[in-house]
């Protein structure tokens, strides 16, 4: 099945890649890897949910936001290469927007990670993270997510 089949049996589709908010491109594709700038959970070009996990935004709400990120990562490697070409996902970088004291930063990032794993599979959906709480991120975005793909050769 492909990623987009599976993204439908989830109810999800692979969004447009969001344009870049600054000096930089969406992705960057050197050999059989993908490297993506950090996504933020934009939906039809706006935040759903912002501000800080833990005041304003709920963790499940920034959980969901997470995921948001993942599909918006997808649509960035789209952009350099087909996402059904993407043979494992190497590492996910995430960042959450907490209030001070917020340690339930990787319970967010699962919401990126689960869904890697349910698109690729427990061995090549499952890859290396750091989940890491900020005091602030651009848009006043609850969550940010970057990802790096091996793609088949």
């Amino acid at each position: 099945m492909s990623v987009r089949e599976k993204l439908a049996a989830l109810g999800l589709t692979l969004p447009q890649a969001a344009a870049p908010v600054a000096a930089y491109v969406p992705a960057v594709r050197t050999g059989n890897l993908v490297f993506t700038a950090g996504q933020l959970p934009l939906v039809d070009g706006k935040i759903p949910y912002v501000g800080k996990v833990g005041l304003s935004v709920t963790p499940e709400q920034a959980k969901e936001m997470a995921q948001v990120c993942a599909l918006n990562a997808l649509a960035a490697i789209n952009l350099v290469a087909d996402v059904d070409q993407i043979k494992r996902i190497i590492r996910v970088g995430g960042f959450v927007n907490g209030i001070p004291g917020f340690i339930a930063v990787p319970a967010v990032v699962n919401g990126a990670s689960e869904l890697l794993i349910k698109l690729f599979g427990e061995v090549d959906g499952k890859h290396a993270r750091t989940a890491v709480g900020v005091a602030e991120l651009p848009l006043d975005a609850p969550v940010e997510i970057e990802m790096t793909a091996e793609l088949k050769a």
